[in-house]
């Protein structure tokens, strides 16, 4: 929990430290003053390797929440104030090139910057050979390009559009490996989405989603994500967090791929 003179997790209740202002799919977020939010998951997982990453990378000069604590579960953090990029684009959809644009470049800043020795690689690092287009970029101590931080849940809903620049947040899934994986999974991600509400508002959904996908596969062409497609739609599809709907549209991008083969970034739209 937060302790409130020192930023430190102490032993208070959730209660006593402040509301509950956000939910997401596997982690409460209650307001702790003093600039701070504290960010608890709820299966109890510990935080310690996401704040260390997020301190290493905060060190490498990419922009994430500032880190004042961490215990068990428990993660006191920076309180970002602005709408998420998602929250800006159904808002303002005209910006839809632009922060397509932003995220792309958010990607490329993240992949320059070598995964520490102790951030473990992604099961599917290996399932493809690694272009060398990011060999000898700065950020980390040596390493080559097929062993970058890759944030792997990166899309419009984990970047906050902030007074200093869009932050990303959410560093849960990051993982060791090519840059391609992490674009793969972003464009799976977004392929995936699904909004509630009436047909109108579904169909209206759809159509900004497909604008955004078409934008993010264009602006990331150069990161090579099709060679991991496959394994980031069946890892979308083991997520005990991806809904009904999500897990349909995984199955028919499998049905929509060329007989025999795996699908490529053309089967997304």
């Amino acid at each position: 929990m937060v302790d409130r003179q020192r930023g430190e997790p102490g032993r208070g209740t959730v209660e006593e430290q402040g509301r509950l202002i956000a939910r997401g799919r596997d982690a409460d977020v209650y307001a702790a003053g003093d600039g701070r939010v504290l960010r608890r998951y709820r299966d109890g997982d510990s935080v310690a390797r996401e704040a260390e990453l997020m301190r290493y990378l905060a060190a490498a000069g990419y922009p994430v929440p500032a880190v004042y604590g961490a215990h068990a579960c428990d993660m006191v953090l920076e309180h970002l104030h602005g709408p998420t990029m998602l929250q800006d684009l159904l808002r303002r959809p005209w910006r839809l090139r632009r922060h397509a644009r932003t995220l792309a470049d958010l990607h490329r800043r993240l992949h320059a910057i070598t995964a520490p020795d102790w951030l473990e690689p992604h099961p599917a690092s290996g399932d493809a050979p690694t272009p060398g287009a990011f060999e000898g970029a700065g950020g980390g101590a040596g390493g080559g390009a097929a062993h970058r931080v890759l944030h792997m849940d990166l899309h419009p809903e984990n970047v906050v559009l902030t007074a200093r620049g869009p932050v990303v947040i959410d560093w849960r899934t990051a993982r060791g490996g090519p840059p391609g994986l992490d674009v793969a999974q972003t464009l799976v991600i977004l392929y995936s989405a699904t909004a509630p509400g009436p047909p109108a508002r579904r169909a209206a959904f759809g159509l900004l989603r497909a604008a955004l996908l078409r934008a993010v596969r264009d602006a990331c062409a150069d990161q090579d994500p099709g060679p991991y497609l496959a394994a980031c739609a069946r890892d979308r599809l083991a997520n005990p967090n991806t809904t009904p709907g999500e897990a349909d549209r995984l199955h028919a991008l499998f049905v929509s791929a060329p007989a025999g083969g795996p699908p490529s970034p053309h089967d997304l739209l």
